[in-house]
């Protein structure tokens, strides 16, 4: 499957549907680490934005991560505490990103995240190093911060159905997290609605628990589609407005 969005940018994309920096993604993250020439090269940022209207979940986040990335071989681990504007100019906090080449981003709420970074000082160091190379890797709300559009699944639940505009490292995907849970907190009805609502353009993709859709590296021009392979324990589905959703089995290559 193909679609006329493509990407020149260099760096590797992991998006997570849950599952981070838990035992059952230590495969995916050591494939990525694998990109940058393995954990001797890897100087990993955490950023646990997404949880910063959570008085502890910062904390928690950085602590899981540290303890990960230093099972998994890596020295070289950045626990920032960028978790507000304020935060994303503070120089001290911009430091820690300064020659970091794997980012981070762990679950909360996605529009936190995007009204905390867009246009800030932290993106500007963060899309600079992807641009040249670095791995950008989100899970659940940090996935969908990296898509084009992203929807509120609280708000979807209850209220009107609005796509808004994310952080568009992936600007042709909206990211669905949790997916395999999805069909227990929102009725038939409103699933469908949701989907109705997808702008024109767009793809969905639905990301199981601990499971991944991750970009693989590409030698082509900037037209080239993007290869994309399902890594984790289950799957990935791409639905599009108008066709029947395809469900995309661990270790399927897609190319959106």
């Amino acid at each position: 499957m193909t679609s006329r969005s493509t990407t020149s940018a260099s760096g590797t994309v992991a998006l997570v549907g849950s599952g981070e920096y838990l035992d059952v993604m230590n495969e995916t993250d050591a494939y990525l680490l694998g990109t940058l020439g393995g954990t001797s090269q890897a100087r990993v940022a955490l950023l646990p934005t997404a949880s910063g209207l959570e008085p502890n979940g910062p904390t928690s986040w950085n602590n899981l991560g540290l303890r990960h990335f230093k099972q998994l071989g890596v020295s070289d681990i950045r626990a920032t505490r960028i978790i507000d504007r304020a935060s994303a100019s503070d120089p001290e906090q911009l430091s820690l990103l300064q020659g970091a080449n794997f980012f981070y981003f762990s679950g909360g709420n996605p529009q936190h995240t995007i009204e905390t970074l867009r246009d800030s000082a932290a993106w500007h160091i963060i899309k600079t190093a992807y641009e040249q190379g670095a791995v950008l890797a989100g899970c659940s709300a940090g996935a969908m911060m990296l898509s084009g559009r992203t929807l509120s699944l609280r708000q979807a639940m209850t209220g009107t159905v609005t796509f808004v505009e994310a952080l568009a490292i992936v600007p042709n995907l909206i990211v669905f997290p949790h997916f395999d849970r999805m069909a227990g907190f929102l009725d038939q009805g409103r699933f469908q609605e949701i989907f109705r609502a997808i702008p024109q353009d767009y793809r969905v993709v639905g990301i199981d628990e601990d499971t991944a859709l991750v970009r693989l590296p590409t030698n082509g021009t900037a037209d080239t589609p993007a290869r994309w392979s399902v890594m984790g324990r289950q799957s990935v589905s791409v639905f599009t407005q108008d066709a029947q959703p395809q469900v995309f089995p661990s270790g399927a290559e897609i190319t959106l």
